[in-house]
């Protein structure tokens, strides 16, 4: 039998605020890791599943079965690669090196706390330092930042993709 907190009836309105509770948690996870796939410090995809994971668990797997759950973290390991490796990838073909890869890394934990431009400007002043550091020329390393904020968009936008996809999919298999 499910565990909701209306399933008890309605003698008293006796709800667990144990049930309650988790079932809010299982929420908040599911949004917080939504907004993760845009904010580059919290683990989006991630977050997203250990929700829909404990909302298939109150729910005694009824609606959400090993299929879903197996589907959902292919879909979740998948944006973790592809925001990995767009941004490797975006950075390495404007030819940007170890240093500007971990300086557009650093910027972009920077840029976080100056909102949205400070996420699109902060990869790319981390990889122009990064690369500069190496002793390159100011012209290669500003190729190298504008690689590296290229390879951190796309990454979001795949990680924004797979968590609405994520999203959708979860919602499909629990109503119909």
């Amino acid at each position: 039998m499910p565990i909701l907190p209306w399933s008890r009836g309605l003698e008293g309105f006796a709800i667990d605020a144990l049930v309650v509770g988790a079932w809010v948690l299982a929420w908040l996870l599911v949004l917080i890791g939504l907004a993760g796939t845009l904010l580059p410090a919290l683990p989006g995809t991630p977050v997203m599943l250990a929700g829909m994971l404990l909302m298939a668990w109150l729910d005694d797997f009824d609606r959400i079965g090993f299929g879903t759950l197996l589907g959902l973290t292919f879909l979740m390991l998948l944006a973790q690669i592809l925001d990995f490796l767009a941004t490797a990838e975006g950075a390495r073909r404007f030819g940007a090196g170890r240093a500007a890869i971990l300086g557009a890394t650093l910027g972009l934990l920077v840029g976080m706390f100056f909102g949205v431009p400070g996420l699109l400007l902060g990869p790319f002043v981390g990889a122009v330092i990064g690369h500069r550091l190496g002793e390159a020329t100011l012209n290669d390393s500003m190729r190298a930042g504008v690689g590296a904020s290229v390879g951190v968009l796309v990454g979001t936008v795949a990680k924004v993709v797979l968590g609405l996809a994520m999203l959708l999919w979860f919602g499909l298999a629990w109503w119909i």
